[in-house]
């Protein structure tokens, strides 16, 4: 099972696109996208959930809200 990272580089290179371009396509600042190409631990979950929805997915809710529906 492949790490965020490793999913993240994988699906960014396979539609041959930069860290700068994949992230102004995903509306965040490229920090965000360098953060968990890196594997940083303390990264923003909204944010990532951001990123994985250009590609269809969600890694977990972002709010309580969220989590009480689920």
């Amino acid at each position: 099972m492949k790490n965020l990272s490793e999913f993240l580089k994988q699906k960014r290179k396979e539609n041959q696109l930069t860290q700068e371009e994949f992230a102004e396509r995903a509306g965040v600042a490229l920090t965000v996208v360098r953060k968990i190409e890196q594997g940083k631990e303390n990264l923003n979950m909204e944010k990532v959930n951001q990123v994985l929805k250009m590609f269809g997915h969600v890694l977990a809710p972002v709010d309580q809200n969220d989590i009480s529906q689920t």
